[in-house]
């Protein structure tokens, strides 16, 4: 970078949210600090009510982590051991830990390439009935096909998991990511389009036994103080981070705005380039990652890095490649989409308070690609 490059742009700056929101965080800590009580008491009674309601669930349950979300939502509906679980094989191993958490096993999917979500096509030629239930991921903020997936797991009597960890407020027809499935699972991390200042996470559903279920599963298998029905977890969310999420919820539409717009720029920048952009910037996502695929992906990243653009992989390495699964059935399977995807997707800075500055200078970086290499 020359004298007169423009200040490198970071991948993400939590820090710039928290500021903006101090006041109104200082606010939310103090009141439960205030409360005397700080696990599971009215901040997360009142963040579950706001984010069911906001979601379109009857029910929302809130638990330590997105992880334990899609564990304790596998369990409640009774997945054990020698039980298969579709998934797919791209989305950073979550639900692979998930899945073997709760005793089952991952049966993976291909992607859909032109989404990099579960391919419901290929759902369909693959099902088998040990296939107990089906997590369909909504990945990088994008809604998987999920009309064309609950038309195959309906089909078969399977039910559907949604993985919403990078979709709060991802919609399709105005039917948000969260009130699909048999159960959706959330994920609250700092960098999530809704993240706390901790871990966090829910699940969501319109079944009520189902939520009881979790409910119960989440503090260590209670069906009333001390009375274990059978044996749960502790995943507790607490009443730090449950006022901390009801400040910022409000704030939620306005920050997947400016994602898409943020998105929606680069897209405009990266015209001609022999790149494939995001696709689909409507209600269907809320562009929790920008993520590209170039098939020189290694010398673009070092171009942008040498014009001061920080980048990522997300992810570089899929499930069933993994040195864990290696003695795995899993590590059998191929899903050539999936393995193509890896080898080309790149991830550039896209979140809510970037600066103008900032989006012009990935924008002046994009546009460059190719044309004047700074690189060796």
């Amino acid at each position: 970078m020359g004298a007169d490059s423009p200040k490198p742009v970071a991948l993400n700056d939590l820090l710039r949210q928290t500021r903006a929101l101090e006041a109104e965080l200082s606010t939310s800590v103090n009141r439960v600090l205030a409360s005397g009580w700080y696990i599971l008491g009215r901040e997360c009674a009142a963040f579950e009510a706001e984010f069911a309601a906001y979601c379109g669930a009857g029910h929302c349950v809130t638990v330590a982590n997105g992880t334990d979300a899609l564990e304790l939502a596998l369990r409640s509906l009774g997945i054990g051991p020698g039980d298969l679980v579709a998934t797919v094989a791209n989305a950073g191993g979550y639900s692979t830990t998930a899945i073997r958490a709760a005793g089952g096993e991952p049966f993976y999917i291909d992607i859909d390439p032109a989404t990099m979500n579960m391919s419901a096509a290929d759902l369909a030629a693959r099902l088998t009935p040990r296939v107990r239930a089906v997590i369909a991921t909504h990945l990088y903020g994008r809604m998987a096909d999920l009309p064309a997936l609950l038309a195959v797991t309906g089909g078969a009597g399977i039910p559907l998991v949604e993985d919403c960890a990078q979709a709060h407020g991802a919609a399709i027809g105005g039917r948000k990511a969260g009130s699909w499935g048999a159960l959706a699972c959330f994920s609250f991390y700092p960098t999530k389009n809704l993240g706390a200042l901790g871990d966090g996470g829910a699940v969501t559903t319109s079944d009520a036994q189902l939520a009881d279920r979790v409910r119960s599963l989440r503090q260590y298998g209670w069906s009333g103080k001390y009375r274990c029905a059978e044996y749960g977890r502790n995943s507790r969310m607490d009443e730090m981070q449950a006022a901390i999420l009801r400040a910022k919820l409000p704030h939620l539409d306005g920050w997947n705005a400016r994602r898409r717009e943020i998105a929606a720029r680069y897209n405009a920048a990266l015209a001609g380039q022999p790149v494939e952009c995001p696709r689909d910037l409507g209600e269907g996502s809320v562009a929790h990652l920008y993520v590209i695929r170039c098939e020189d992906r290694d010398r673009v990243r070092a171009e942008l890095s040498a014009g001061g653009i920080a980048t990522d992989i997300h992810y570089p390495i899929p499930d069933h490649l993994q040195e864990a699964a290696r003695d795995t059935p899993a590590a059998r399977v191929a899903l050539p989409a999936t393995e193509r995807a890896a080898r080309e997707i790149l991830t550039l800075p896209c979140y809510a308070e970037l600066e103008d500055e900032e989006i012009r200078a990935v924008c002046a970086e994009l546009e460059a690609l190719g044309k004047e290499s700074r690189v060796g």
